[in-house]
Order: structure tokens, then C-alpha cells, then sequence
């Protein structure tokens, strides 16, 4: 059976420390955003994620994430019409 390790850079606290520091720690996960794994003799046994809400639908989902470049309301240019048939 092959022990899993926790994400590089992920914080991880042992579980006498989480049972030492629970409510502060919770604190902690809803203040930065960032998942806490817990972890018994060195192996991650549990993690603590924040609650995150789901949007209300599909728009605007991609916002930021495309760049549109030139004019997208000008005509088409002449070629983009052209009806020769290369076939």
C-alpha cells in the first residue's frame, strides 16, 4: 500500500495540533481560502477546505479570461465572402 504526501506547499498540521487549535485553525482556512491537510504519523488522513459557493448560472463564467482584438462589429472583409469553390 503506497502512502500519499500532501501537495508541495500546502499547510499541513498534525492531528494533535488540529484537536489542540481546531476553532483558530478553521479561522484560519475561511481567511486565506487556502485548504489545511491534517495529518497523522506523517501521512495526510484528512483535509479542510472552505465552503464555496456555486454561481447563480453559465453567465459570465469565462469573464477575463479572452482578449478580443480588432473591430467586431465592423464588416467582414471582401475575401471572407469570396464564392470560388476550390473543390
Amino acid at each position: 500500500m503506497a502512502t500519499s504526501q500532501p501537495e508541495e506547499g500546502m499547510r499541513t498540521v498534525s492531528t494533535s495540533e488540529f484537536e489542540d487549535r481546531c476553532l483558530s485553525l478553521i479561522d484560519e482556512v475561511v481567511e486565506t481560502g487556502e485548504d489545511l491537510i491534517i495529518t497523522q504519523d506523517g501521512r495526510p488522513i484528512s483535509r479542510v477546505t472552505p465552503y464555496r459557493t456555486g454561481r447563480d448560472g453559465w453567465f459570465g463564467i469565462d469573464a477575463g479570461r479572452f482578449t478580443i482584438r480588432g473591430d467586431i462589429v465592423a464588416p467582414m472583409p471582401a475575401e471572407w465572402f469570396d464564392e470560388s469553390d476550390d473543390d
